[in-house]
This record gives structure tokens, C-alpha cells and sequence, in this order.
């Protein structure tokens, strides 16, 4: 058996394989083998290290939150001023750009949603975090003044998140919106919103 930090380290390049292998065939026709063949390994030494592709994809997908979701919210709360957490939190959540793979496979996995019971908590909880994160800042700056908001509280954290995937999605499509043209969009909407980013 694997040492543990060897296993973990096979399991990190199982996880990079499926992430280019799913921008290569896409998540719905995505196989062990694609996978298997993209890691430059057998199907029965991916198995070795997960249960099947869908435990892959758990890991895959959890890379992808992470970087969402707790990364982001580290960076965020390094920052003291609720303008600049908010600009923080708009840069961080857009993908780098049409080639962020990681990025896609969030995307993909939002299209997934209703397929499996597995596809639909993954993609709920990513949901609540962006959620949470959103609420958070404008919470603090409606606390400290520095945001005076034009609508309820929750609709803007919703509409924001809403913005930040449906942008991002075009993003990583390479349509014509750039990761700029993104950004800028969703800090406008943010100051009409009464939440003007630093």
C-alpha cells in the first residue's frame, strides 16, 4: 500500500487528470478511462486510490469550492474595509479565463444539477457559500455605513452570486465577455445595489 503521503499526492494528480479530461470530452461524457488514459495510468491503478469516477469528481469538485469558497473567504477577511472585501470577493469568484479549467468543471457540474443526487449537494453547497460570503460583506458594510443598500440585503447577495456564475460560465465558454468586461459589470451592479466596491 501507497504511504500516505505518496497516496495523497497520486490522489492530487488523479484529480488534475480529471480536471483536463473533463475539459477535454466534457463532465457528461467524461469515463474512468479518459481519465485512466489522461493520468498515463490503468483504470484498475486509478481504482487503486478511488472507488470510482464519481469519487474523483467529489475530490475535483471539493478543489473547486475550496478555491470559491475558502480561499476566497481567507482572502476576503484579510482585508479590514467592507468596499474592498467586496472587490476582493468579485475578482476572486471569476474564473482566470476561458482555459481555467477548474472553473469549468463547476460550471458543468451546475448543469448537472437534477441528474444525480451527488451532482445536485455539490452544487447546492457551493451555492450556499458564495451565498454566505456575499451576505457577510454586505452585512458589515451595512453595519459599519460604508454600504447603504437600495434593496433587501438577501436579493443583492443573490443577484451578485447569480451575476458571478452566469458571467463566469461565458467566461469559461470564450464567448465574447471577457474576465474584465465581467468584472466591471458586476461592480456596477454592485454600486447601483448600494454597495459600491473599493
Amino acid at each position: 500500500m501507497a504511504r500516505p503521503s505518496t497516496q495523497k499526492q497520486r490522489r492530487i494528480e488523479v484529480v488534475d487528470a480529471a480536471l483536463a479530461a473533463a475539459a477535454e470530452h466534457g463532465l457528461r461524457n467524461l469515463s474512468l478511462t479518459d481519465v485512466a488514459n489522461q493520468a498515463g495510468v490503468t483504470r484498475g491503478a486509478l481504482l487503486y486510490y478511488y472507488e470510482d469516477l464519481d469519487a474523483i469528481l467529489v475530490d475535483a469538485h471539493a478543489a473547486g469550492m475550496h478555491r470559491v469558497g475558502a480561499d476566497r473567504a481567507a482572502l476576503v477577511a484579510a482585508a479590514q474595509d467592507p468596499a474592498e472585501q467586496l472587490a476582493i470577493a468579485i475578482d476572486a469568484g471569476l474564473p482566470s479565463g476561458p482555459d481555467d479549467a477548474l472553473m469549468r468543471l463547476l460550471y458543468e457540474f451546475d448543469v448537472l444539477a437534477g441528474k444525480s443526487p451527488l451532482h445536485d449537494e455539490l452544487v447546492q453547497r457551493l451555492y450556499r457559500e458564495q451565498l454566505a460570503l456575499y451576505r457577510g460583506i454586505l452585512s458589515a458594510g451595512v453595519a459599519s455605513g460604508a454600504f447603504a443598500l437600495a434593496g433587501p440585503l438577501d436579493d443583492i447577495a443573490m443577484n451578485l452570486v447569480a451575476l458571478e456564475d452566469a458571467y463566469g460560465l461565458h467566461i469559461v465558454a470564450g464567448g465574447s465577455i471577457t474576465v474584465e468586461d465581467a468584472r466591471r459589470a458586476i461592480r456596477l451592479a454592485a454600486t447601483q445595489a448600494g454597495a459600491t466596491p473599493a
